[in-house]
């Protein structure tokens, strides 16, 4: 029964999911280009805010973003993180993998976000990325990393990779962690965010609109410097800083 009454609430979740992204593929061709960067910041947030109540989403933020330039380190969880992030910090640019660029309608969305993507089977093309983070950084944007390169399950960290923490060292611009924590009705670790193994991007937004009481707390942690900085143990450094704000047991994050 409960199931049955649950199916109208997921099937107007998907349809407010589906209208929205129109919504914002049509404001970043016909509105964006027409304002200034303070009001592309208003509506970028307004537009990620948006989509995480449509998807029946409750935020939880903790925690302040330093001013000026910075790069973001957080743990990556699901498609949703991005959304997420921008809820709180619209100006983040992202590094993001190049499959996103096949994504329908989202695409549109990353590209208006300035996103620099990233072929994760090149190291050549790493190395450019790298240097387009750093001539971002300098220019004093604030762009946003996953150094895990892939999703986990919210469980543990996977090791962090130093190569874009190599940016911010080149150009000492601080380093900003981030913790994103999904839970719900059913778990303090969600089962339905994490977008993982071979999932489709379909059944993962499927799982998140039939979820109940999913909630996401975001959590500013101090900043790292990163002047002189081994990216390595930089890098480590700040995966232990998001493990304890997640409260991860120490056997969670083991391991380089």
């Amino acid at each position: 029964m409960n199931k049955l009454l649950r199916t109208p609430i997921v099937a107007w979740r998907l349809l407010r999911v589906l209208l929205h992204i129109v919504l914002g593929v049509l404001t970043v061709a016909l509105i964006l280009p027409r304002v200034d960067e303070a009001g592309r910041r208003r509506r970028v947030q307004a537009w990620a805010q948006t989509a995480l109540r449509a998807l029946g989403m409750r935020l939880i933020v903790e925690g302040q973003p330093r001013p000026g330039a910075t790069l973001l380190v957080a743990n990556h969880v699901s498609w949703l993180d991005i959304t997420a992030i921008h809820a709180v910090c619209p100006q983040a640019r992202f590094v993001s993998k190049a499959e996103v660029r096949r994504w329908p309608l989202l695409r549109h969305l990353s590209d208006a976000a300035g996103t620099l993507y990233l072929s994760r089977e090149s190291r050549r093309d790493a190395l450019r990325v790298v240097h387009q983070v750093s001539e971002a950084l300098q220019a004093g944007d604030v762009v946003a990393v996953f150094p895990e390169g892939t999703t986990s399950d919210g469980h543990g960290l996977l090791p962090f990779h130093g190569n874009m923490l190599q940016a911010a060292i080149a150009v000492e611009v601080p380093v900003q962690p981030l913790a994103l924590r999904y839970s719900d009705a059913e778990s303090a670790i969600s089962r339905a965010a994490p977008y993982i193994d071979q999932i489709s991007l379909m059944s993962s937004i499927l799982a998140v609109v039939r979820a109940r009481g999913l909630t996401l707390r975001v959590q500013w942690l101090p900043a790292r410097g990163s002047r002189h900085a081994d990216r390595r143990a930089l890098a480590q450094t700040l995966r232990i800083d998001i493990a304890e704000a997640l409260g991860l047991p120490a056997e969670a994050v083991a391991g380089h």
